[in-house]
């Protein structure tokens, strides 16, 4: 309903239709209790939530002393709200709102909020919660964000559709973040919380594919991706929270429907002769879900060597660096991981205790030690804790 009105009604600051719906549900939520819920429920939030926007218009018209062309251009198409109902419609406008909150002068944690938000209508505490961080600093970041929006103004609204899928890429990075910020969150303390960041993406992402003009290789690998990840969502933390490691996972728990899809998405990632990052991770992804072997971790090890040519990032060369000691070179491992050196990171510290196990007792504790000091939850501190007495040998 944000996307709607922010395209009919041309609203350069995305702060007001996010007020007028967020009027809207209020209204309904007092008025339904009374008369019941309406036979068309969409309908008449929409209904009503127009009638709003045209309110504000008419205010805004008035206290500037002129008559304005786009309200007579709404009132004179007021009855009609076929086509603003319309599944194409609502796409389209949650596509230009997509990409017109994906703007790259704005941070990757802003627009990151901001998709959240006004996107996939998470509140100020979910999205806290999300980023292990207050409230305030939430609604600081968003005020920042529209303001920034807002100076742009009539930019955002009437930029041309083939301008604005220039940003592809940059919209890309962000769902992929996005989708990220759910997966690898480090409190799994509200699973429903973390599972529906990973879906909204997801959500956001198959919009894209059902466009023609961002139905690339990219977006496909892309939710090829999400869909071998979210596959196995379910089997990731015990009920109580602890994360369990992909190999002591309930197989039984993945999802085959979505893995399926995964293998589906990636051999549509195929149609251009260059691989993109995304299609490469989700062909490690794949690989993943094979039965051990040594081809497994070398076909693994290549698409990493691949990776980093694209971009280079410590985390993949962390990844890289795991399978190439699962290949059955450790002293080589040993000697690419120490040359990383992410020493703020718990799971750096991590692979280095595994790679020295068996090798320098006394290292391999200092290093599970100092992964399990810098681990940012109680539930990654117990995985850690239980990794140690393995290597340890304690009871």
């Amino acid at each position: 309903m944000v996307a709607v009105l922010h395209k009919k009604y041309g609203f350069t600051d995305f702060g007001i239709a996010e007020d007028l719906v967020s009027d809207t549900f209020l209204l309904a939520s007092s008025k339904w209790q009374e008369t019941g819920e309406p036979t068309n429920p969409t309908a008449w939030l929409y209904h009503v939530a127009k009638n709003k926007a045209l309110d504000y218009l008419r205010r805004g018209s008035m206290l500037a002393g002129k008559d304005s062309t786009l309200i007579r251009e709404a009132l004179h198409g007021a009855e009609d709200s076929t086509e603003n109902l319309s599944e194409e419609y609502i796409r389209d406008s949650q596509l230009r709102m997509l990409f017109a909150v994906c703007d790259e002068r704005l941070s990757e944690e802003s627009q990151i909020c901001l998709a959240l938000r006004i996107l996939c209508g998470f509140g100020i505490s979910e999205i806290a919660n999300a980023f292990l961080t207050t409230t305030g600093t939430i609604n600081k970041r968003l005020f920042r964000a529209r303001k920034l929006l807002r100076g742009y103004g009539r930019e955002l609204v009437d930029t041309p559709t083939e301008l604005l899928f220039n940003r592809l890429s940059t919209v890309l990075k962000i769902l992929y973040l996005l989708f990220n910020e759910g997966y690898y969150a480090s409190t799994p303390s509200d699973n429903s919380i973390d599972k529906d960041i990973c879906l909204e993406a997801m959500r956001l992402t198959y919009l894209l594919i059902e466009t023609p003009e961002t139905n690339t290789s990219a977006t496909n690998g892309l939710l090829s991706l999400m869909c071998f990840q979210a596959s196995r969502f379910e089997a990731r933390h015990t009920a109580e929270g602890r994360f369990i490691p992909f190999e002591e996972q309930d197989r039984e728990k993945w999802n085959e429907e979505l893995y399926i899809k995964g293998k589906q998405y990636l051999s549509k990632s195929y149609s251009d002769k260059l691989p993109n990052r995304y299609q490469v991770e989700a062909y490690i992804a794949m690989r993943h879900f094979e039965k051990e072997s040594q081809e497994k971790w070398l076909e693994i090890l290549r698409a990493y060597n691949v990776l980093l040519q694209m971009e280079y990032s410590p985390i993949a060369a962390i990844n890289r660096t795991y399978s190439l000691y699962r290949t059955g070179d450790r002293k080589k491992a040993i000697q690419e991981a120490e040359k990383i050196k992410l020493e703020d990171y718990y799971l750096y510290h991590a692979l280095l205790a595994e790679l020295f196990n068996e090798e320098d007792a006394e290292r391999c504790q200092f290093e599970i030690e100092k992964a399990i000091s810098l681990a940012p939850s109680k539930f990654e501190k117990e995985y850690l804790a239980i990794k140690r007495n393995k290597y340890l040998g304690s009871k």
